[in-house]
């Protein structure tokens, strides 16, 4: 037997590596568009902006726009279910949804992945899930990284970040600073916990209420708490752009948020100008379930439960009056349920829960 160390007794594994590479090949060149020039094996991901009529509208003064984020501990309800194939659309739309609150349509994107050990199947269907994920957010798939990091991470555990760049018109920005008291609040509906506030939501179910992931709940309809947990945070784009496609040019479209870590209240304050605050009206939208089981099960006081989660609003978008119903159709007309569910009032860049 041989004395002499490698990098594989040391815990890295080249091999995996490249085979990883074969089975994700596919997967990424499912988002090229034609601004995407191809340099295999290249070092960096190639964006055309030469072109303009490759992109989806004629831009005079393009504003680059991006955003980085993760999925955070909800990789580790992933892990422990061994079901990989939804956090890839949790880390996309991270990104996504943030770049679009700016009014910003997406371009490309690129994910870091990081593990104990290289698995090349698992990864193959982690960046099947944020390319599907790219896909429907009209984006590219252009590059990414994989770590494997023995001594870093234990056993079976990983690790994902995604960085996205995207495009806006300079004059077409929204920054939110038009919002103005009688504007009218619309909330989109989100798909239960979204990518944020799983230290609680893992403190409630496994710690105080000792639930396992496979375990039936019937205030959630009977299904297993770890498949409810891990529905993938919903994709806001195209039914925003559409909103904006049809709205924006009469500058209808006063401000949006993006509701991640901090719920409504910590939010849409960030994008509210001063001397307005937003007025919501708790009993205007459906609750999914998950939420009323969460703050019962701990027990969670209400306004720590709209200080962590979105509480079934994931996106809001703050209209003039004259077009809520018109964003609410169009909203509708492209598969996104939403409500009208208060106002902008005058105050101090708050937000009033009644």
């Amino acid at each position: 037997m041989s004395d002499y160390l490698t990098y594989q007794s040391s815990g890295v594994n080249i091999e995996a590596n490249d085979e990883m590479v074969e089975k994700i090949k596919g997967s990424v060149g499912s988002t090229f568009g034609p601004r995407v020039m191809d340099l295999h094996g290249g070092f960096a991901g190639l964006f055309s902006l030469e072109n303009s009529n490759n992109f989806s509208k004629n831009y005079k003064n393009p504003v680059l726009v991006s955003c980085t984020d993760g999925v955070g501990t909800k990789v580790m309800l992933a892990r422990d279910m061994c079901k990989f194939d939804t956090v890839g659309q949790d880390l996309v739309a991270m990104s996504v949804n943030d770049m679009i609150v700016l009014g910003a349509a997406p371009l490309f994107f690129l994910d870091y992945l990081a593990a104990d050990e290289l698995n090349p199947e698992k990864v193959a269907v982690l960046v099947e899930g944020i390319a599907a994920a790219c896909r429907e957010a009209g984006c590219s798939l252009i590059g990414g990284e994989t770590a494997e990091m023995p001594g870093i991470y234990s056993k079976n555990d990983f690790d994902m970040a995604g960085f996205a760049v995207g495009v806006v018109e300079k004059d077409e920005i929204i920054k939110g600073d038009s919002a103005e008291p009688g504007d009218v609040i619309i909330g989109l509906s989100s798909s239960g916990v979204h990518s944020n506030g799983y230290s609680l939501v893992r403190n409630i179910c496994f710690n105080k209420a000792k639930l396992s992931l496979d375990s039936p709940v019937d205030s959630l309809g009977g299904r297993k708490l770890g498949k409810v947990l891990l529905e993938p945070t919903k994709l806001y784009v195209q039914p925003v752009l559409a909103v904006l496609e049809e709205l924006k040019a009469a500058s209808e479209i006063k401000a949006m948020a993006h509701i991640t870590g901090g719920g409504l209240v910590g939010n849409i304050p960030r994008v509210l100008p001063e001397g307005t605050k937003a007025v919501i009206k708790r009993k205007s939208w459906e609750k999914p379930d998950i939420f009323p089981f969460l703050q019962k099960t701990g027990p969670v006081e209400e306004s720590e439960m709209y200080r962590v989660f979105n509480m079934g609003v994931g996106f809001v978008m703050v209209v003039s009056p004259e077009k809520a119903d018109k964003a609410v159709e169009i909203l509708t007309k492209n598969g996104q349920q939403a409500w009208q569910i208060g106002e902008i009032c005058k105050g101090s860049k708050e937000v009033v829960i009644q």
